[in-house]
């Protein structure tokens, strides 16, 4: 992808992110309604739903989890952009975040636990690096 198209790289995986956190969404849909039927689906959802199963579960639990994080690199990020700060470390900690996210879907899907929280914490340790990339003296 042409990073010059979104003005930086901070901004280049803030859309990445974007379009992962969209895709995980419908493939956790996808999975509900797999499982659960169209009519549940698309009905007003009033009854408790039919379990998931091992992997539809997982993949509903990753993407909130990715629902959980990305607020918070989102801010980073437009605070990166509207202070005109973009550097080595801030491109870096965007880059982390993004591939850490990308990452973490299939790690929680095949089950493995402690590289699991290894990839959600160095998602975080991205966002912690684009905010002190930004912060003021750094």
């Amino acid at each position: 992808m042409d990073t010059a198209a979104f003005g930086s790289t901070e901004m280049e995986m803030l859309w990445l992110s974007i379009v992962l956190g969209i895709a995980q969404i419908l493939l956790a849909a996808l999975f509900s309604v797999g499982k659960r039927g169209l009519p549940w689906g698309i009905g007003p959802r009033d009854h408790a739903p039919a379990p998931l199963g091992l992997t539809g579960a997982r993949i509903e639990r990753a993407s909130r989890n990715f629902l959980d994080t990305f607020p918070f690199f989102l801010g980073a990020v437009l605070i990166a952009n509207t202070l005109n700060k973009h550097g080595a470390q801030t491109a870096t900690g965007a880059q982390l975040y993004f591939w850490a996210r990308v990452a973490y879907l299939p790690a929680y899907v095949f089950g493995v636990p402690v590289l699991r929280t290894l990839i959600w914490a160095a998602s975080l340790v991205g966002i912690g690096m684009v905010l002190r990339g930004v912060w003021p003296g750094m």
